[in-house]
């Protein structure tokens, strides 16, 4: 089974690299005219409560049906959404947060293992039931945090979750077989592609 895991399209808090969570945030008229249809036609695509990633989702794979998984949205950055990290530099709370390498809580939001046990544990249930189904491809248009969480945690060869974090409109394409993913949990990567008119790979 290939899996797709694809991150939405540039926002105006992508460009001015501010953190935006789980704020609403739409993609911005730039995101939007980068994006170009994808090479193939999935008959569903996951998404997430978040506009950006149906904005994208309705660009890239127009004919999918978008399923919502509010549990694969983005990490809750709490105090520090919508700053960027210029802003926040002499913040005492944001230099705590990343001199722990950024895996504390967030003031008023979540840490990483939550983070990436909620994303994490979304994923596996549509996988499982993408193997039930006798699926041959999954498709997920989701975040960069998204992108980072499952990869870290399953994708093969191994790399930090940082090193994870795909392009706007961009990620991974991988596999795994169904002895794989009950006994190992493991997915390997194959590719990465970017569905932008002058990034498409």
């Amino acid at each position: 089974m290939l899996i797709y895991l694809l991150r939405h399209g540039l926002t105006r808090y992508n460009a001015e690299k501010r953190y935006q969570g789980v704020q609403d945030i739409p993609l911005s008229p730039e995101g939007i005219a980068q994006l170009c249809r994808a090479d193939f036609s999935p008959a569903v695509v996951y998404v997430t409560p978040l506009r950006r990633t149906q904005q994208t989702a309705e660009r890239v794979f127009p004919e999918a049906e978008q399923i919502i998984v509010k549990d694969l949205r983005e990490m809750d950055f709490g105090e520090f959404e919508g700053r960027n990290y210029i802003e926040m530099e002499h913040d005492p709370a944001y230099r705590a947060w990343v001199e722990s390498g950024c895996c504390t809580r967030c003031p008023g939001g979540e840490n990483k293992r939550e983070f990436c046990d909620r994303t994490c544990g979304a994923f596996e249930e549509i996988v499982d039931r993408a193997f039930r189904e006798k699926a041959d491809v999954v498709v997920l248009l989701a975040h960069g945090g998204t992108q980072m969480a499952i990869m870290e945690r399953y994708g093969l060869p191994k790399r930090e979750f940082y090193q994870w974090c795909g392009p706007n409109a961009g990620g991974y394409v991988v596999e795994t077989t169904e002895d794989a993913w009950r006994g190992r949990h493991e997915l390997r990567l194959l590719r990465t592609v970017q569905y932008t008119k002058d990034g498409q790979m």
